[in-house]
C-alpha cells in the first residue's frame, strides 16, 4: 500500500462548489415554486438578490483590477495574474450572476408586477445600461487578455463608479418607487 500524503490529495475546486451550491438552491427554488407558487415567491426574490449581491461585487471589483493591470508591464508575471483574476471574475461569478439577475427578475417583473409601474420601467432602463457597463468590461477584459488595452488608469477609476450610480438608482426605484 503506497503511502499518501496530504499534498496528494485533490483539492476542492471553490469554484464547482459554489456552481453546484447556486445549482442546489435554483433547484430547490424551482421544486418549491411547482408545488407551491406562492410560498416560492420569497425564494425567487432571494434568489434574485443573491444574484445582484454577486453581481455588483463584480461590477465593483474588476475595474479596480483594471486600475492596476493597466499599469503593469505587458508580459510581465504580474500582468499575467491580472488576466487571470480577471477572466475567472468575469466568467464564473459575473456572467452567471448577470444571467441569474436576468431572469429571474424579469420573472418577477411579469408574474408579480405584471411589467407595469414607472418605477419598474426605471429600474429596468437602469439595468440595462448596468448590462452595457458589464458588456464594456468584457469587451476590456479581452482587450487585456490580447495586450490591446489603450484605456489609461484614471479611465478605469472612473469607469469604477459608474455601476455604483446605476446601484443607487436602482435601489431608490426598487425601495422608494418614485413614481
Amino acid at each position: 500500500m503506497a503511502d499518501v500524503r496530504v499534498g496528494d490529495l485533490p483539492k476542492p475546486n471553490p469554484m464547482l462548489r459554489a456552481i453546484v451550491s447556486l445549482a442546489i438552491f435554483a433547484g430547490l427554488t424551482i421544486g418549491l415554486f411547482i408545488w407551491n407558487p406562492v410560498a416560492a415567491y420569497p425564494w425567487f426574490k432571494a434568489l434574485h438578490v443573491i444574484a445582484i449581491i454577486a453581481w455588483m461585487a463584480g461590477m465593483l471589483y474588476l475595474p479596480r483590477l483594471f486600475v492596476y493591470h493597466a499599469v503593469a508591464p505587458v508580459g510581465s508575471e504580474v500582468s499575467e495574474q491580472f488576466k487571470i483574476m480577471e477572466r475567472r471574475l468575469l466568467r464564473y461569478i459575473m456572467n452567471p450572476a448577470m444571467v441569474v439577475s436576468w431572469v429571474v427578475g424579469l420573472w418577477m417583473a411579469w408574474s408579480i408586477f405584471e411589467m407595469k409601474g414607472g418605477w419598474l420601467h426605471g429600474k429596468l432602463l437602469a439595468v440595462v445600461l448596468l448590462s452595457g457597463v458589464h458588456g464594456y468590461y468584457s469587451a476590456a477584459v479581452r482587450a487585456f487578455a490580447e495586450d490591446r488595452n489603450t484605456k489609461p488608469q484614471r479611465h478605469w477609476r472612473i469607469m469604477n463608479e459608474v455601476p455604483t450610480l446605476l446601484m443607487i438608482v436602482i435601489v431608490v426605484f426598487v425601495i422608494v418607487k418614485p413614481f
